[in-house]
This record gives structure tokens, C-alpha cells and sequence, in this order.
């Protein structure tokens, strides 16, 4: 396949290279693979120790915020799990066929499909959640209670399990391909249709927010915010992952044509789209969310101060040792 992987990256992607086209294959070095997985995974892993370590946090909405920041973290960690191991193929350490090398590379791609299905669920899930806060915002609590919230994630996570390792196992088979597909635009579908019949409720309903005394108001419009970050962060979800899935269908409906073939040259650089996206969206959080960027200033005020401590106690230590001797 023509993807960086030590294989291949994801085996459903592959086709036939054998058909002849004038559009070079476009390589991108694996030096920017690793600088994006690298901050990707960093920034993700902030996120979810945020969420955690805040109580403020803790209600169904962050809850899946979090659960789609541990999978962009998984997808983070398989892409650069794998450049490393590249790094190591080249350098003549690594077998790429060995059979040890092959599992951990089945092991990072089903965890990349894994991560894949998991960020769309999550996003459907917070679009649910979005939902009901602007539309039923008085029982709000009642209806996402947080073993509620405990119960969906942990569907969600099974689900993405299972179906991130059946993906892999049979990836030769047609209708994995056409699984990626249909759950990629159905999922956009579905948000899509919700997001309609949730604005245009939202217009009715705009006039008479001002005016709606107590919570319920207060919590439509916290609903409406919410809705326009889901809105950003699934633009950003389609940016990065729609041409992996149009790669898909382009292998299934013409892996013959030499102008598919042209379009399928820019594999490389779908993966990194692919990548950036757990990227983006950590900055999106803190950009939206005041109590995650105060969260985030915490933390790292946190962590100046112990590295602070950490220096005036071992500048001391050696400062005693020296007047000792």
C-alpha cells in the first residue's frame, strides 16, 4: 500500500499499483508524521487529564469530549507507534514481513479503525446530548444522568472494539470497505438532519430565550454554544477524514482509472489530514471552553511550580554536599 506503515498502513486501503498514470505518488516525510503524533498525542492526553482532574468537568457533555479525546489519543499513538517502527525499518533493525512486525502493525491499524468509528460515535453522541440540553433543557438532568452517560461510553468503546478488530481481520472483504463508507456518511447524515430540525427550532425559540427566567434559559443558551462547537469540531471531522473515505470509495467504484488513480496519489497526504485532526481539535476545546482553559493554566501553573521546587531542592542538596566536603 502506498500509505507510511510498515506493511501498510491500512490494509483496505490497498489496491492495484500496476495502473499506469501520470500523477506521481505524493511522499511526505516521515519527520512530519512524527512531529504531528507527537503533539497530537500530547495534546489529547491534556485533554483527558483535564477532564479528569476538574470536577467542574465532570457532566455527560465533557464526558464525551473526553472519550473523543482518548480516541483521537489512540489514533495519535498507533500513527506514531508506526513511524517509529519505519524509523527502525530503514534504518535495517526492523523485518517489515517479520511476523512479529505484522501483528504490532495489525495492532496499530485496528486501533486506527478504532479510533475512526469511536470519534463518530462520539460525535453522535454529542450532538444527542446537544440536543436535549437546548430542547429539553428542564429535564435535562433527569434524561443524561451520569450512568446513563457511563452506559453509552462504555457501548460506544465495546463497539468500537470489536469493530476496529473485525475491520482488520477481513479487510480484503468487500464489505468492510463498504462498512468505513456507509458508517462515515451516515453518521454525517444523521448529525446533519439533527442539526437542521435543531436550528430551526433554535430560531422559534431564539426570541423567547431572553425572556425564559431561571436555568432553562441559561441553559439554552449554554446548549447553543455547545451546538456551535459540535458545529466546528465536525467541520473539521469532515475536512480530515472525508478524503480517507473518499479514497475508499474511489477503490471500490474505479481502481482501474488512471484519474482515480490521480487522486489516490495523495494518499500520504489524506493521512496527514487524517492526523492533524487530533491536532485541531484539543485547541478547539480550550478555544470554546473557559473552564478548560482555566483548567489548562492550572495545570501548567501546577507544573511550574513543581519543576520550580524541584531545582531550589536540588540546587540545596548540592550546595550542602559541596560545604560538606
Amino acid at each position: 500500500m502506498e500509505s507510511p506503515s510498515l506493511s501498510s498502513d491500512l490494509p483496505m486501503m490497498s489496491s492495484n499499483k500496476s495502473q499506469v498514470t501520470d500523477c506521481p505518488e505524493v511522499v511526505i516525510p516521515i519527520q512530519i508524521f512524527l512531529v504531528i503524533g507527537f503533539v497530537s498525542l500530547s495534546e489529547n492526553l491534556l485533554v483527558v487529564v483535564a477532564v479528569i482532574h476538574n470536577k467542574n468537568l465532570h457532566s455527560p457533555m465533557y464526558c464525551f469530549i473526553c472519550s473523543l479525546a482518548a480516541f483521537n489519543t489512540i489514533s495519535s499513538l498507533s500513527k506514531t507507534w508506526e513511524n517509529i517502527m519505519l524509523v527502525f525499518r530503514d534504518a535495517g533493525h526492523l523485518n517489515s514481513r517479520g511476523a512479529p512486525e505484522l501483528r504490532i502493525d495489525n495492532v496499530m491499524d485496528t486501533l486506527l479503525c478504532m479510533s475512526f468509528v469511536g470519534s463518530v460515535f462520539s460525535f453522535l453522541a454529542i450532538a444527542a446530548d446537544r440536543y436535549i440540553t437546548i430542547f429539553h433543557a428542564l429535564h435535562y438532568h433527569k434524561l443524561m444522568t451520569m450512568r446513563r452517560t457511563a452506559a453509552i461510553l462504555t457501548t460506544i468503546w465495546v463497539l468500537c472494539s470489536v469493530s476496529g478488530a473485525l475491520m482488520i481481520r477481513f479487510f480484503e472483504a468487500a464489505a468492510v470497505k463498504i462498512f468505513f463508507v456507509v458508517v462515515f456518511f451516515t453518521a454525517l447524515l444523521f448529525i446533519l438532519l439533527l442539526y437542521v430540525h435543531m436550528f430551526l427550532l433554535a430560531r422559534y425559540h431564539a426570541s423567547r430565550i431572553a425572556a425564559m427566567p431561571g436555568s432553562a434559559g441559561h441553559n439554552r443558551r449554554s446548549g447553543l454554544k455547545g451546538a456551535l462547537t459540535l458545529t466546528i469540531l465536525l467541520g473539521v471531522f469532515v475536512v480530515c477524514w472525508a478524503p480517507l473515505s473518499l479514497h475508499l470509495l474511489i477503490i471500490m467504484i474505479c481502481p482501474e482509472n488512471p484519474y482515480c488513480e490521480c487522486y489516490r496519489s495523495l494518499f500520504q497526504l489524506h493521512v496527514v489530514l487524517l492526523m492533524s485532526h487530533a491536532v485541531v481539535d484539543p485547541a478547539i476545546y480550550a478555544y470554546r471552553s473557559a473552564e478548560l482553559r482555566n483548567t489548562f493554566r492550572k495545570m501548567f501553573l501546577c507544573s511550574t511550580q513543581a519543576q520550580n521546587f524541584i531545582r531550589d531542592t536540588c540546587e540545596c542538596s548540592i550546595s550542602n554536599a559541596r560545604q560538606r566536603a
